[in-house]
């Protein structure tokens, strides 16, 4: 399907002009000289050389510090940051259509992990199906927006420092694009790689190439790097919508023969649905950086990053939608025959049923821009300033999310099944599914909407050689961050226009197919609406009379955050003894002046509001190296930390959503304190060989304060809101609709241990020597009281997002000609939500997702010293997504299953 939307052209900035003329210049005077640097002398070459790169940054830190390298120019061990981020013990990762999205560190999610590019603090976001949580409007930084091809290095600072700014109680993750003083002199790479799905079955392109020079002297350098893909993926499964009792949503009817259905303690699923989503996704990348150094005193660089990812979503579903609505839904229904396994009515046979059949089309991209200028000057010997000064932009529009809905109604014998593989039920729709004749158009959605996310940023550090055992640093810091996202709709989504022959009932012509092709299914085939036919008969995207669309002022809102922070911090080093010491110690104070706009309920009406509010907070955190032997040290950090509250909940008022059976109403509250915590951190390092280390590191986090947000199920009409918020959504007040609301509650205490072991194996006899194996392991505990929407206490559970343990496996070869590695990725089960939303779930009932093990493999022959063939494989098991409901009483149930297929890349790299 081609885009609807007309997107605009990536724009050519001035500073990638001039970088792109000087490098051809550069590049024509070093080949007119004859002479090509030996790039092997100052490059990071080969999988290896990027593990033993990783160990000295690891090695040479004053913290709890992991890294990621670049095998090679241009080339980093994974295509996607967060699936390279995932080697690094600790941190476990989320995908979206089978790609890593979001990272969690130590059994702390997204929101508790912060992001800078380049030294200066970013957030990126980008959207996805409702499943996965739509558009990202919260502090969650998403690594799919960017090429692995364009950073050089990763960087994962577990324990806080004075001199590295607030905002993280998991990590701060330094993302860290190429300069041309990397290299030396003229330095070129290229890469093509052609992409294969097999579940979607389709191939794609990916390139990527950099380009690097110095002039006059070494004194002057310019470099660019640009990286381009395409990525088509199908998505397949089932969704159950969750668990509702039996007298939820009004209840079943109650002439119903199989009356057990019609029970509290009964549960059925929602809407039972096959899953199909068609993803295509085209991801541009451009760096560019101009480093001067009139001398050797001075250091000066600007750089600039600019991602724009551009997607193409189609998804197609047929459902049950009468078990999740009141009125002519349930209360309707009749339940002719079950089967209750565990208070969990696993089959049943129903009359009065209504079917829907949806189409929905997304069209969305993230555009990213960040310019900053780094400046250093060494006064004296013992005496340096350095500055900072930047700006970035993330930009999410999703101006086409298009759904069209027609039904069936009162349909008799739908019937499902879920006795056999829970994943995979049986449904039988009581009609042919594959009939184009009589359904009837029910509701035509447009929701466009847009994200957006800015940061300006100004930084003087000062670095101050007091003695050979003793430096001082200090700084400020001005932070301005602005999140504003709209969400525009019309005003009556069950309000549509008439065909040709005075009716709504969908003419035959005007339907399509629609079937499951990589996922076994039954049935695998059913018909949905012609989302273009009807699109284009109709007009739709006219913005006019029924189709208009305006903001929904319940999902328009907006935060600013103004942060103005100092820090002063001592660096040492000493002898205990024999034993050498270093490390630092210092104080970091922060100020942030918070104000919140969105809509509020006043008097009952929906009035613009702004809540501002200013609090501090004072961090002092100290890092310690004691260096037992010169191969074995010992660390011991301790410091306080603190993450902000998440944007959505800070929002003042109320947002009402309606989405096929989803009916929620999420409040905000924009008085939170932030999340605080006391972090301690001792580790054990052994490097016993070159290249080689085993370690073992225990971390503790005493989290003071929380933020939750406490769900109930309850109809709409007890809330008190006015039925106006439900005009157009096709809901009504007596409705049951899912309540969420932040609380601060108490907070509770996290621990765990990493082990790492890294061994090259050359004490092995000739080519065996090239092996080598790379294994992690973490643990992590963790139990947080958990509240109900009035504050209650209800249960004690894991922290969501954390899997208690997780590990990771590589064995990798590198020979002179000939590399390889397999690497096995593993989480355990984790928590999305505790407690859960439905009555019997909402006390001691969790939402969750099953544990993964993920195996990727990599091969590499080299026919030259500039060519190397590669040929690379991603999820070779086809590991799925599993998230499910669990309640004592029912124990585990499923609620959403995908699976997105294995991935083949064949391509090459040419260097220069």
């Amino acid at each position: 399907m081609k885009p609807r939307n007309s997107q605009k052209k990536t724009p050519v900035t001035l500073l990638a002009l001039g970088i792109g003329l000087a490098l051809q210049a550069g590049a024509a005077s070093a080949q007119d000289a004859g002479s090509a640097t030996d790039l092997d002398t100052v490059t990071v070459t080969g999988y290896r050389a990027s593990v033993e790169k990783a160990m000295d940054i690891k090695r040479g830190e004053a913290g709890v510090v992991d890294a990621i390298v670049a095998e090679d120019i241009g080339k980093f061990p994974d295509l996607n940051l967060a699936e390279s981020l995932q080697r690094i013990p600790g941190v476990v990762i989320a995908r979206d259509a089978g790609e890593g999205r979001s990272i969690s560190v130590r059994g702390l999610g997204p929101e508790f992990t912060r992001v800078r590019i380049n030294g200066m603090e970013a957030l990126a976001t980008v959207g996805s199906g409702d499943q996965t949580g739509g558009s990202n409007r919260g502090r969650g930084f998403d690594f799919n927006v960017f090429a692995s091809d364009l950073f050089s290095q990763l960087i994962v600072r577990k324990t806080a420092s004075a001199d590295v700014e607030e905002g993280s109680l998991g990590a701060t993750v330094d993302l860290n694009t190429a300069r041309p003083f990397d290299y030396d002199g003229f330095t070129f790479a290229a890469s093509g790689q052609a992409s294969y799905n097999d579940m979607a079955q389709k191939a794609d392109p990916r390139v990527a190439a950099l380009i690097s020079n110095t002039f006059a002297d070494g004194t002057f350098g310019a470099l660019l790097s640009v990286a381009y893909s395409e990525r088509q993926v199908l998505e397949e499964g089932s969704n159950t919508g969750r668990w509702a009792n039996g007298t939820s949503n009004g209840g079943f009817n109650a002439a119903s023969p199989y009356t057990e259905a019609l029970s509290a303690d009964t549960y059925h699923p929602r809407f039972p649905r096959y899953v199909q989503m068609e993803h295509q996704q085209k991801r541009l990348g451009v760096t560019g950086s101009l480093q001067w150094k009139p001398s050797d005193a001075t250091d000066i660089s600007l750089d600039a990053l600019y991602s724009k990812i551009d997607a193409v979503r189609d998804e197609n579903y047929i459902e049950a939608i009468s078990f999740s609505r009141s009125g002519t839904g349930k209360p309707q229904t009749i339940v002719r025959d079950g089967e209750v396994r565990n208070n969990a009515l696993v089959y049943g046979v129903f009359d009065n049923v209504d079917i829907r059949s949806e189409n929905r089309h997304d069209e969305w991209s993230t555009d990213y821009k960040q310019l900053s200028l780094n400046a250093k000057h060494r006064f004296s010997d013992d005496f340096t300033l350095s500055g900072k000064i930047g700006t970035s932009r993330s930009s999410h529009e999703n101006p086409v999310q298009t759904t069209i809905i027609m039904d069936k109604f009162d349909v008799d014998g739908f019937s499902y099944d879920y006795r056999g593989d829970m994943n995979r039920p049986v449904l039988n729709y009581g009609i042919d599914p594959t009939d184009p004749n009589g359904w009837t158009l029910a509701e035509i959605r447009l929701r466009p909407q847009y994200v957006d996310n800015d940061f300006d940023t100004g930084q003087i550090d000062f670095n101050w050689n007091i003695s050979p055992g003793f430096r001082l640093k200090g700084g400020v810091l001005a932070k301005d961050y602005t999140f504003k996202t709209v969400e525009l709709r019309r005003a009556a989504e069950g309000t549509v226009p008439t065909f040709a022959d005075g009716t709504t009932i969908v003419p035959g012509d005007l339907t399509q197919d629609a079937s499951l092709k990589g996922f076994s299914g039954s049935p695998s085939n059913w018909v949905v609406p012609d989302l273009d036919a009807i699109a284009n008969l109709f007009n739709i995207y006219g913005n006019d009379g029924i189709f208009a669309v305006a903001p929904r002022l319940n999902n328009t809102r907006s935060v600013k955050e103004q942060d103005r922070g100092a820090y002063l911090m001592g660096e040492f080093s000493t002898e205990l003894g024999s034993i050498p010491l270093s490390g630092n110690f210092g104080v970091r104070y922060v100020r942030t002046k918070q104000e919140s706009t969105g809509s509020a309920m006043i008097n009952g009406v929906p009035t613009d509001t702004t809540v501002s509010r200013t609090y501090d907070d004072t961090l002092p955190s100290f890092n310690l190296v004691a260096e037992i032997t010169p191969d074995f040290l010992i660390r011991l950090g301790a410091a306080k930390v603190m993450t902000r509250p998440g944007l959505g909940s800070l929002t003042p008022g109320v947002t009402v959503a309606v989405a096929g059976g989803a009916r929620t109403v999420s409040g905000g509250n924009p008085d939170l304190d932030p999340i605080r915590a006391t972090n301690v951190d001792l580790g054990f390092e052994w490097y016993f060989n070159e290249g080689a280390m085993v370690g073992l590191g225990l971390f503790y986090k005493d989290i003071e304060s929380f933020i939750q947000t406490a769900k109930e199920i309850r109809p709409y009409s007890t809330s008190g809101l006015p039925a106006s918020l439900l005009d157009g959504t096709g809901a009504t007040v007596n409705d049951d609709f899912t309540f969420s609301i932040p609380l601060n509650t108490p907070g509770g205490e996290l621990n765990g241990l990493e082990a790492n072991y890294i061994q090259p194996f050359t004490f092995l006899p000739g080519k065996w020597s090239n092996l080598g194996l790379q294994l992690n392991y973490t643990w992590v505990d963790s139990k947080i009281q958990y509240l109900n929407s009035s504050g209650a206490a209800v249960m004690k559970n894991d922290l969501t997002g954390l899997s208690r343990s997780s590990w990771n496996a590589t064995l990798f070869y590198e020979g002179d000609k000939f590399a390889g590695r397999v690497s096995a990725t593993n989480r355990d089960d984790y928590l999305t939500q505790a407690p859960g939303s439905e009555a019997g779930f909402n006390v001691d009932g969790v939402h969750g997702v099953s544990g993964t093990t993920v195996i990727d493999a990599s091969l590499r022959y080299k026919i030259s010293d500039q060519v190397e063939l590669s040929l690379e494989a991603i999820n070779l098991t086809n590991e799925g997504y599993d998230e499910w409901v669990q309640s004592p009483t029912t124990g585990q149930l499923p609620l959403y299953y995908t699976e997105t297929g294995r991935q083949y890349l064949l391509g090459f790299r040419y260097k220069f």
